[in-house]
């Protein structure tokens, strides 16, 4: 099993620093509502957590990366 690196951090409320391995991203949002994540790679991520055993989420890629 492959070991990996996962780190995240509380900058302020509702805002959270996530790093890894190859990037890094800034989450915005709780989890009452939607939560907003751009990484460094270009990746932009939506996500809302429905009731039950449902979640949405959207994503996408920037050009170039």
């Amino acid at each position: 099993m492959p070991l990996t690196f996962r780190k995240s951090f509380r900058i302020l409320p509702g805002v959270r620093l996530n790093i890894n391995k190859r990037s890094w991203s800034i989450t915005t949002g709780s989890s009452k509502g939607p939560r907003y994540t751009r990484s460094s790679t270009g990746r932009r991520t939506t996500s809302v957590d429905l009731p039950g055993p449902f979640g949405w989420r959207r994503t996408r890629r920037t050009r170039g990366h």
